[in-house]
């Protein structure tokens, strides 16, 4: 059996689901989700949900007794004293356990075998990359379309689509997470369409944004352009849905937006992704952006 730690947004969750579905898919073993952490989020994070009900996966919620067993007892905010303690009487983490131990994919994790309790953000596409037909098939909505996002999709379809992203929200207004990401400048978006604009005959471009005012008021786009207001936060799926349906993506430094990207299946789709993915310059980045998306 396997069980992934699920915890943060959409994109966060699907990372980790798709690592975790990959070995199982590859093993033949059952996919469990460990849904524990959310409503425990740590002081200062973002609140967070359970959000992939919403997709044909394959695995079900593990129980709290299945979750002792591979993870073993959670002791990272135990006091060092306490640890000390639970070590001179022998007490040792499951050897089920895997913990993601830097950002950089880690090929070891790609034939592991056996039970299995993975605890960690897993974003490459390079823990999934083999199995990408069986992720796709799992990402699939189970509901249809609305009739507002329908006449969207539509639209999308019949010209040179490309999604523009703005993320902003907690990068913004939670002190942790503007500290940790940061907002990409607005000079990125503007070599962003440039790069398009060299590349892409006639491009229309659909703007996504958890603040759309602001983007209206704040970035200039010199092509035609529609602001996709259609969902709010609760579907945000369905703005993935509709990302994910154009022809070309410029992403933000969000797992969302790369999800919407990654997803399409057009093998001549332009992607075009930030440079600096994080605030803090000692983390590398390059395992999260495939070698073939365009950096600025």
């Amino acid at each position: 059996m396997i069980i992934v730690k699920l915890w943060g947004g959409l994109g966060n969750q699907m990372f980790q689901y798709a690592a975790a579905r990959r070995l199982a898919h590859i093993n033949g073993d059952r996919l469990k989700l460990d849904t524990q952490w959310f409503g425990r989020e740590a002081r200062g994070d973002t609140p967070r949900r359970y959000e992939l009900g919403v997709f044909d996966i394959t695995a079900d919620i593990a129980t709290a007794e299945e979750v002792r067993r591979l993870r073993g007892v959670d002791t990272r905010r135990w006091p060092k004293a306490v640890k000390r303690l639970l070590a001179s009487v022998g007490y040792a983490t499951p050897i089920s356990y895997v913990a993601e131990q830097h950002f950089n994919s880690a090929p070891e994790i790609l034939s592991l075998k056996g039970d299995i309790y993975l605890d960690g953000y897993w974003q490459s596409e390079k823990y999934f990359r083999d199995t990408a037909d069986v992720i796709r098939n799992d990402f699939r909505l189970k509901e249809s379309p609305d009739g507002a996002n329908a006449s969207v999709l539509r639209e999308i379809k019949v010209c040179e689509s490309v999604s523009l992203h703005f993320r902003r929200g907690d990068y913004v207004t939670n002190s942790n997470a503007a500290a940790y990401h940061g907002v990409l400048s607005l000079d990125y978006y503007a070599a962003a369409i440039e790069a398009i604009g060299a590349r892409v005959a006639s491009p229309r471009f659909f703007v996504f944004s958890d603040d759309l005012t602001w983007v209206k008021h704040n970035f200039k786009i010199d092509f035609p352009v529609t602001y996709i207001d259609v969902n709010g936060a609760e579907k945000a799926y369905d703005d993935l849905r509709l990302m994910s349906a154009c022809q070309h993506h410029i992403i933000a430094n969000s797992s969302f937006s790369w999800w919407g990207a990654w997803l399409n299946k057009n093998s001549k789709k332009i992607v075009v992704a930030p440079q600096k993915w994080y605030s803090a310059t000692e983390i590398n980045s390059d395992d999260l952006i495939p070698d073939a998306w365009l950096r600025i």
